[in-house]
């Protein structure tokens, strides 16, 4: 069906994400023996870190060389929860200081239950419009916390196999001729490449034809809103189809939705949004727009709407992605926990820094490879 037809399941849909249980599992059969203690109030705190990038790192519209985030540990009975707040500069009013004046708004103090999430995260998520990204640092911990307190991996917490995880893609941002082609060998041991294209027409061909000199893995293309046109967005996508690309994400600006849902019902590789799809609410409007969606924690508050996004998306017949901005591997392995039930991943953000303070899920001949660690999976280096 395309965007036409969605008024006819939207609501059905919308119900059904209603009903998602989130981690409701944890304090039932299947979430497994909770843990006891003396309880207490929860007790958060944060703190500022700089995460620094082995290239400089272009997409369409800017560069940068490092990313601040701020960690975020929430601690209960002696039990600590670990949660990341990455800042990229295109979430754009959220920086450290509106982020952190953001987080010193939080009480968790008034709160004795964590296996009380939805409404601990409600609470959190009424506080401000956006701010997604410390919200979803608190999310991050919080579901930390709780999976150590039962002692169970979430993915398992949540039933899903971690053997069926997908390949990640490793990210090329846009550069030189030279460096391109230093990129592309680096990039070695991974099976898929993912492509930061959305410039001119010459620097975007240039940027794959050179990486098709050097090898003739499976490529996805991340245009970050680059082409304007639908017609000259279509053109470049049957093009890159003859390059042995698997997708294009985000061709167009995010809320250009009927030039895309023309684009998308004329392609001939699927179409995934990403800038055009922040939170659950976004998923309807997308229906028939795009083919799949790109989840990001920092974009829609964490894993508790995460993984709300990922029924949803499944129960309308989308395509799904995760990814991730450049991050540790604390937020980076907290995505992965879903990676049991998505087509494509793009979970290379840590790989890409050279300070990460985490050590967490690893990549194994390019697949991603979840451990047995409860909670997100992690340890504090």
């Amino acid at each position: 069906m395309y965007r036409r037809d969605f008024i006819k399941v939207s609501a059905a849909a919308a119900a059904a994400a209603a009903l998602s249980p989130a981690l409701v599992s944890c304090g039932g059969s299947a979430g497994g023996k909770k843990k006891a203690g003396k309880g207490g109030p929860l007790k958060m705190s944060y703190y500022p870190y700089v995460v620094e990038l082995q290239h400089t790192f272009t997409i369409s519209g800017f560069s940068r060389d490092t990313t601040t985030v701020l960690l975020v540990e929430i601690e209960y009975d002696g039990v600590t929860g670990y949660g990341e707040a990455a800042l990229p500069p295109y979430m754009v009013g959220q920086t450290l200081e509106t982020a952190s004046a953001f987080l010193d708004k939080v009480d968790l103090s008034q709160f004795s239950d964590p296996f009380e999430m939805d409404e601990i995260l409600g609470y959190v998520d009424s506080l401000a419009e956006g701010m997604s990204c410390p919200k979803c640092g608190i999310d991050i911990a919080l579901h930390d916390l709780v999976g150590k307190l039962l002692d169970k991996p979430l993915y398992k917490i949540w039933g899903y196999n971690g053997n069926n995880t997908p390949d990640t893609s490793f990210t090329i941002g846009m550069d030189t001729k030279e460096v391109i082609i230093q990129k592309t060998n680096e990039a070695e041991p991974y099976n898929i490449l993912k492509v930061k294209l959305g410039s001119t027409e010459a620097e975007d061909k240039m940027i794959v034809e050179t990486i098709r000199e050097v090898t003739d893995k499976p490529i996805v293309v991340d245009a970050n809103q680059g082409w304007k046109d639908k017609f000259y967005a279509l053109d470049m996508i049957c093009w890159l189809k003859e390059k042995g690309v698997k997708f294009v994400e985000q061709p167009m600006p995010k809320t250009i939705y009927d030039d895309m849902a023309w684009v998308t019902e004329r392609s001939p590789l699927p179409t995934i949004a990403d800038e055009s799809c922040q939170r659950l609410v976004d998923i309807r409007k997308l229906y028939g727009v795009f083919t799949g969606i790109n989840i990001k924690l920092l974009k829609c508050t964490g894993l508790r709407e995460a993984h709300r996004m990922v029924e949803t998306a499944r129960g309308l017949g989308m395509m799904l992605m995760i990814g991730c901005t450049t991050e540790t591997s604390c937020a980076v392995s907290a995505m992965a926990q879903l990676a049991p039930v998505v087509d494509f991943a793009d979970l290379d953000g840590n790989l890409l820094i050279s300070n990460d303070c985490f050590s967490g899920m690893r990549i194994v001949n390019g697949k991603i490879t979840l451990n047995d660690l409860p909670g997100i999976g992690v340890t504090k280096l």
